[in-house]
């Protein structure tokens, strides 16, 4: 029987690695298309003007493409000059065009005026479009020989159109990355507060609960210490015995919010560590370790969040399943993905049956899908009565390096 916390699609190989265009780049390919129809027409009309034309014309869609292809480098003053650049090329060859191959190159316009909108400023951007429709209607107007609607309102009315639907998609796409902003904030806000909860537990029940036992024995100590000192002494002999394991408890709780090891050496060491330590334990199942692909460096929060959820689900696996062995893979994914994968030939459980217990083994896998939704992670449970059961945790990991690589 198959479980997932929540469904994972495994997309292929190919699907994840696969370029699509997206529509911002559809105004580009439509001005160098354009481009490349006029320098075309240019050369089929094969006469001297159309030859003194051809070059201004390659010359523009080669500083298109150059502009865009390094737009990350240019700096703020360089793009306006580009931009400038672009603007006296496309006008030139718009007005020394014969009439009947104006109209359509005045189009350009249109992706044009979407570059515009990328310039650095507010002020640089509405200069840009002021100045792009002043040359469109000019440009325009020689084609008609005057102010003709006709000929002037279709381009001009596509090239605003344009420039109001692109603004808009900025600004969904601004709400919706500050969205996703917030979203990831109170994921994190609430993970910090599920440990908070989970540490004042523990401190409850263990610190708390035997400070004050050992309180009590050393009021009662106090109170035999001339009557009954032998009683006194075993009084305080107990309590100096409690302090000690109190301390080791202080330790595992600090050691908890981020284990030493892998503080130190990272996760693949933590679980070989956590591997090796429960199979020494008396009546555990043998425990194998391995990993697939690179080791690579996650970040911290995501580091802990798939240890501590190894650790539930080994403890899971050693404690309920009757397992003879138990397999733990660490694996770093084509997918972008980190994920740990604990395998065991027990007995296996009712993925809902259990779901429907908050006392057993489903407390502790509800557990751990809560803290690894938390950071945008999956838990998958595949599992049969009596066959076992594998379960896989898996994190988002696109900021992964490779561990000794520069970060």
């Amino acid at each position: 029987m198959h479980a997932t916390f929540p469904a994972v699609r495994r997309p292929s190989l190919l699907a994840v690695r696969r370029p699509r265009m997206s529509a911002r780049h559809l105004p580009h390919l439509v001005f160098l298309v354009a481009v490349a129809g006029t320098l075309v027409r240019l050369v089929e009309l094969n006469n001297e003007l159309c030859w003194s034309i051809a070059p201004p014309t390659a010359a523009l869609a080669l500083l298109y493409a150059a502009g865009l292809a390094r737009w990350d480098r240019l700096g703020r003053g360089s793009r306006p000059v580009w931009f400038g650049l672009l603007l006296l090329l496309w006008s030139w060859v718009a007005w020394v065009l014969p009439a009947p191959l104006t109209f359509g190159y005045a189009w350009l316009a249109v992706p044009l005026a979407v570059l515009a909108l990328r310039m650095p400023t507010r002020g640089e951007r509405t200069v840009a479009l002021g100045v792009l429709t002043a040359l469109l209607v000019a440009a325009l107007v020689r084609v008609g020989g005057g102010l003709d609607p006709d000929v002037l309102a279709p381009p001009v009315a596509a090239m605003w159109a344009t420039v109001l639907l692109y603004r808009t998609q900025q600004r969904l796409t601004h709400e919706l990355a500050d969205t996703r902003g917030e979203l990831a904030r109170r994921q994190r806000e609430a993970g910090r507060l599920a440990e908070r909860a989970r540490i004042a537990r523990d401190l409850h029940d263990t610190l708390a609960q035997e400070l004050a036992g050992s309180r009590m024995l050393l009021q009662a100590a106090d109170r035999d210490w001339d009557r009954r000192p032998d009683a006194a002494r075993r009084q305080v002999r107990v309590v100096t015995d409690a302090l000690g394991e109190h301390l080791a408890q202080t330790r595992g709780i600090i050691d908890d919010l981020t284990p030493p090891v892998l503080a130190r050496d990272g996760l693949e060491a933590a679980l070989r560590e956590l591997s090796a330590r429960t199979g020494c334990a008396a009546g555990a199942p043998r425990i194998t370790f391995s990993t697939e692909q690179a080791p690579c460096a996650l970040p911290t929060e995501q580091a802990v969040a798939l240890l501590r959820v190894t650790q539930g689900l080994l403890a899971n696996a050693c404690e309920h399943a009757l397992a003879t062995h138990v397999h733990i893979t660490l694996s770093y994914g084509e997918e972008a993905t980190a994920a740990v994968e604990v395998r065991d030939d027990g007995v296996g459980f009712d993925p809902a049956a259990v779901r429907s217990t908050a006392a057993d083994r489903g407390f502790g896998l509800a557990g751990a899908r809560d803290r690894l939704s938390a950071l945008g992670g999956t838990l998958t449970v595949d599992t049969t009565p009596g066959h076992g059961t594998c379960v896989r945790a898996a994190l988002p990991a696109e900021d992964r390096v490779p561990v000794g690589a520069a970060r």
